[in-house]
Order: structure tokens, then sequence, then C-alpha cells
């Protein structure tokens, strides 16, 4: 009989393979007019388990076992293939965090600036 945290570890590792298969890292292609864009993704996992027995002389023995895991995937290229043409985009880390972050601030701009234009043409007339 296996003990209880290697039958997790074995759970845990079932999970993460089904997690990690190259659909996850190579992703569907995107067709946009002429050109195909494949993306493809990094993807980090990583996990801990643990187990163990014991007991006092009055409760009796016990077991127990715990674990956890964590998986990151960020975009890290594209491949764009155009006719006989392929390439290969690269995404430099932070770059998308950064341009999330940065659409509020954009769209507000916008607004503003679309706001202050109106404006503006309400005094000339």
């Amino acid at each position: 009989m296996e003990n209880p945290a290697q039958e997790l570890i074995k759970s845990i590792l079932e999970e993460l393979k089904a997690i990690a298969k190259t659909e996850t890292i190579v992703g569907e292609p995107i067709t946009i007019g002429d050109k195909t864009i494949v993306p493809v993704c990094k993807i980090t996992l990583g996990f801990g388990a643990g187990g163990g027995t014991g007991g006092a002389k009055d409760k009796g023995e016990g077991a127990g076992s715990g674990g956890g895991g964590g998986v990151a995937i960020f975009p890290a290229a594209f491949i764009v293939i155009k006719g006989d043409e392929v390439s290969v985009l690269g995404v430099k880390p932070g770059k998308w965090e950064y341009i999330l972050e940065a659409i509020p601030g954009i769209i507000e701009k916008f607004r503003e600036g679309k706001k202050g234009k109106k404006e503006k043409e309400e005094k000339t007339e």
C-alpha cells in the first residue's frame, strides 16, 4: 500500500501533465486575412507535497498529507505565416502587463481629447 503523500504527488503530477501539453504551449492557429498567427506560450509549473504519520500513546496513530501547485502561462512569441514567409515575433517580459495597464488611461485620454475637441467646436460656432 502506498502512503497518502505518494498518492497525492502522483495525482498532482497527472494534473500538471494535462496542463503542460503541447496544445497549451503552441496555441491554435488564427487566420487574419492572408496571415496565419500561431501563439507560443511559456509555461511555468511548480508544486510541493508532503506527508507523515505519527501518534501519541493515549490518542492512537494518525497520518496526514498535503500538497499544492501553481501554473503560470505567459505569451512568449507569435509565429506569423504569410504565404511562404515565416517570421517569429518575440514578446518581451512585462510588455503585456504594461499594455493592459495602459489601456484604461489611453481610453480616458481619447475620451478627454474628443470631449475637448467637441467643446472647442461648440465655442467657435
